[in-house]
């Protein structure tokens, strides 16, 4: 499917403030990663290893498996680890491998398995520079929540703030509403893309469920676009009592612990 240049640039002109916008979780990971001494373990396997292999090897509970995937994963796409296809050897699983880069994560002590540790560590920097995003709020304790073994559900955001993102919008109005105002933002600019380059999608549909849908932004915009569509969305009560009436999005009736509203 052929994608119009305006839709392209304004996907790419995304792209570019998310990048910057984000950029700050590329040494959050890095810090993570040389807390838990994750190169330190991939070396002493003789610089490959699978998940399971470096989950073992740094001394993490096994719930933490999911957690530890979507950080190597952060840090295969920053070029930090590189992550090879899985074979017979590994058990199916997925390898990872250091790079040049991540071999000057390795502690001087690290044995490789050939009696010599690592030639060069950059290790002591790196701790010193990216020491903010170990202790400040911002990095969230991470690293210690990978090394908590009582509640493997409760993400580090709840660790860090003692409730997760949803309740936390639930009880701080100015936060609710900095979310709120976030997500419509977000759905009116991608929506704009979407109803002009993907309209074929709904073609045919003759009702649609938009789940955690925040203020109704996209399904509004879709049922503008498609008036035979019938549309619903589902969210929390807080987020309702924000949401807008009139239009063609009536007011939206809060179900505990979700709600649905007819458009």
């Amino acid at each position: 499917m052929a994608v119009a240049e305006e839709s392209k640039e304004l996907l790419q002109a995304q792209l570019e403030l998310w990048h910057h916008a984000f950029g700050y979780v590329k040494s959050m990971t890095l810090a993570v990663a040389l807390d838990l001494g994750i190169a330190d373990a991939i070396y002493r396997r003789g610089g490959r290893a699978t998940l399971s292999q470096i989950l073992a090897d740094a001394a993490l509970s096994p719930c933490k498996l999911h957690g530890l995937r979507r950080l190597m994963r952060a840090l295969t796409v920053a070029g930090t680890f590189t992550v090879a296809t899985s074979s017979e050897d590994s058990g199916g699983e997925a390898v990872y491998e250091l790079t040049p880069a991540s071999r000057l994560l390795v502690s001087d002590d690290v044995d490789g398995g050939d009696g010599e540790g690592s030639a060069a560590s950059l290790s002591p920097v790196l701790r010193l520079v990216l020491n903010p995003f170990r202790v400040s709020l911002l990095g969230m304790g991470i690293g210690a929540w990978f090394r908590r073994e009582d509640q493997p559900g409760v993400a580090p955001f709840a660790v860090a703030h003692g409730r997760n993102m949803w309740e936390m919008a639930a009880r701080k109005p100015t936060f609710n509403a900095l979310v709120n105002d976030a997500m419509a933002a977000d759905s009116r600019f991608l929506m704009r893309i979407v109803l002009r380059e993907c309209a074929e999608v709904f073609h045919g549909i003759g009702s649609l469920i938009d789940v955690a849908g925040g203020l109704g932004g996209t399904a509004t915009s879709i049922a503008k676009a498609f008036p035979e569509l019938r549309c619903s969305v589902l969210d929390l009560p807080h987020v309702v009592a924000s949401a807008p009436s009139g239009g063609n999005v009536p007011r939206m009736f809060s179900c505990p612990p979700h709600w649905i509203s007819p458009l």
